[in-house]
């Protein structure tokens, strides 16, 4: 099997453009000054969670790995930036990222000032990969986030991704596979089931019913439903709300039979049409036929549905655009210089020097206690009875990703593990503080601003 190409580029195509100018400007200066050589750590973590959230998934990671790895400047690439001097130029012309890079594995859970990525290596090397760093994490992230409240929510009810249409035509492909990482079963794109794995869905729209009319022009629904069926089989699901809902699940079963696999509602009040639905298959002996629902569903719409008879769910809109917060707000920040810690004073804008690691401790019965953050080279913390797990990880080493990186499928199951270590009030969906908290351990006051 073919290693699966993360990115949401071609296989060898080049990242570096995938950068913010003054990326290149602080290079120049820098190059300079004779700053550009000195040591220096720069990590990613975010202040704050967005829309209420109590915690965050981290996605992106192995295309994280593959954007530093294919970070390199061609000629056609170099050409174009003829604001740089030829010091710099050259510099780039021999650039790849030799450095260190430690941090959270895909599908952890993170909170405010989680030390998620950690990036080690000469300011000038490091500098560099800040947008491209930030750009797949927080967007990845995002999604993730946004779906695994929406998997909670729907307690075990399958979920498809379904919302390509609604985003950029590369970034639906990558969204795909962060949903997918927080528990969607399927995706309607047919690229994120190519290059990830990712099980495909999709059945017909609202235009094909509509196509088909009769020799007068009258809607033919059940000519639709009985060509649909003829080509996809009778365990398919059947739009029926196209024109009446009950007249569309009558027609569904008169063509089908009750063996039908499942009939799809895309609009109205989903509570109350779906009991009505429910009770008319019922009534009509498709006691099997199963309802699902689509319809800008969120986390708040599909916990709404809980206890309602849904057997599964399409969303599209609110995943891919990370349910109304398409960043997840992480920054990448400039913490040690030659081993000294640095720390932005800016009001509103607080952070702590140093380079990091964490650890989460837990309860005997598995439940998550706390983060607990402390310098990257100190010696683990008192942590009581409790149980301590690492989070940082080792990702890249010299330059090259750390062999042995876990699968999507891998990720997959990780996070719902993690998932459920969070205190029951931790997955509440309308929450302003987070699940657990982060406790920095062993800082000079003078590293924490």
């Amino acid at each position: 099997m073919a290693e699966p190409n993360n990115s949401s580029l071609p296989v060898n195509r080049s990242t570096s453009l995938l950068t913010d100018m003054y990326e290149l400007t602080m290079l120049e200066a820098a190059l300079r000054d004779g700053t550009a050589h000195r040591e220096a750590t720069f990590e990613v973590f975010a202040r704050k969670l967005p829309n209420e959230r109590r915690y965050g998934v981290v996605a992106g990671i192995p295309r994280v790995l593959e954007a530093v790895r294919d970070f390199y400047f061609t000629e056609e690439q170099l050409a174009t930036l003829d604001f740089l001097s030829d010091e710099t130029v050259e510099y780039l012309r021999n650039f790849r990222f030799s450095g260190q890079i430690d941090g959270f594995r895909e599908g952890e859970l993170y909170f405010p000032y989680s030390p998620i990525l950690t990036v080690r290596g000469t300011f000038a090397e490091c500098v560099l990969l800040e947008t491209v760093v930030l750009s797949i994490l927080n967007a990845d992230s995002a999604v993730a986030t946004a779906a695994a409240r929406m998997v909670t929510a729907a307690d075990g009810r399958p979920i498809m991704e379904m919302g390509s249409r609604r985003t950029h035509e590369y970034a639906a492909v990558t969204a795909s596979r962060a949903a997918y990482l927080a528990g969607f079963d399927s995706t309607s794109n047919l690229e994120a089931a190519h290059r990830y794995g990712i099980p495909a869905a999709g059945t017909s729209a609202h235009a094909w019913t509509l196509l088909h009319v009769d020799e007068d022009g009258r809607p033919d629904e059940a000519g639709a439903f009985r060509s649909q069926i003829e080509s996809l089989g009778v365990d398919t699901v059947l739009l029926v709300d196209t024109y009446d809902v009950a007249q569309g699940v009558r027609t569904a079963i008169d063509v089908a039979g009750t063996g039908l696999g499942g009939v799809r509602i895309d609009s109205g009040d989903l509570g109350s049409m779906t009991r009505r639905v429910r009770r008319q298959l019922d009534e009509l002996g498709a006691y099997n036929t199963k309802v699902v629902v689509s319809s800008d569903l969120d986390e708040f719409s599909i916990a709404g549905l809980r206890g309602d008879p849904v057997d599964s769910f399409g969303v599209g809109t609110s995943v891919v655009t990370g349910s109304g917060s398409p960043t997840m707000g992480m920054v990448y920040k400039l913490v040690e210089v030659d081993g000294h810690p640095v720390a932005k004073r800016s009001r509103g804008k607080a952070m702590t020097g140093g380079t990091k690691r964490a650890l989460r401790t837990y309860r005997s019965t598995g439940t998550a206690i706390e983060e607990i953050v402390v310098p990257f080279d100190a010696a683990d913390p008192e942590v009581g009875d409790a149980d301590a797990r690492e989070l940082t990880v080792p990702l890249m080493r010299d330059g090259e990703i750390v062999p042995d990186q876990p699968t999507l499928q891998e990720s997959r199951d990780y996070l719902a593990g993690q998932l459920v270590t969070l205190p029951w009030e931790g997955l509440a969906l309308s929450r302003d503080e987070p699940a657990i908290t982060v406790r920095f351990v062993g800082f000079p006051e003078t590293a924490r601003e």
